[in-house]
């Protein structure tokens, strides 16, 4: 038949797969982190583990995710900076179709890494995924035609609990790509980080 059963020692297995970790590595930021997944690929295409809870655990990174999201965007479009600050989340993010320049920023009051930014180029090419923290404003800006941007969260969105800074805040000079950019109304108004008035805490360790 078509159903199959593994014989021999079946925990031997499942502790080798779970302690097969994947590529964590940090960015310029140390609580940044760039995950690349094992790929699996032949001529019919191509298999990877997005998520794997022993795994992630093994790798320091959160195994519990309340909330996934698609978006999609066309070239220029910007979405950010964004952050929450009730609830706020850790976001896990990769691109399925296109390429993006995804950006983090660390905005938590305290912190000794404060206003310190990351950026990324992930694709749906690369595989390419990368881990934000709570307290990081977080947006991309799309570079490929289109772009299918997936992201997990570690807490559910909450409406009301919505914050954001200016994307071109002269104090950050983050390096957006010259490109014609696209903002909603919403991101247009956010104020640069200086003029913020609620920010997260920063809490060592």
């Amino acid at each position: 038949g078509c159903h199959s059963r593994m014989g021999g020692n079946d925990n031997k297995f499942n502790y080798w797969f779970v302690n097969k970790t994947m590529k964590v590595t940090p960015t310029s930021h140390p609580d940044v982190l760039l995950i690349e997944p094992d790929v699996f690929a032949d001529a019919r295409g191509f298999f990877m583990e997005t998520y794997h809870v022993g795994k992630f655990a093994a790798a320091g990174l959160p195994t519990e995710y309340l909330q996934d999201n698609h978006s999609r965007s066309s070239r220029g479009v910007l979405r950010g900076l964004h952050y929450q600050l009730e609830h706020p989340q850790g976001k896990l993010v990769r691109l399925v179709n296109g390429e993006v320049l995804d950006v983090a920023v660390d905005i938590r009051k305290g912190s000794p890494r404060f206003g310190q930014w990351v950026a990324v180029t992930l694709s749906a090419e690369n595989r390419r995924q990368l881990y934000v923290p709570p307290g990081f404003a977080h947006g991309f800006c799309t570079l490929s035609e289109q772009a299918d941007f997936l992201y997990k969260c570690t807490d559910i969105y909450t409406p009301g609990d919505e914050y954001g800074i200016a994307w071109d805040d002269p104090a950050l000079a983050i390096d957006w790509p010259d490109l014609d950019i696209q903002l909603s109304d919403k991101d247009k108004r956010y104020p640069v980080l200086s003029e913020c008035r609620h920010l997260p805490e920063y809490r060592a360790g």
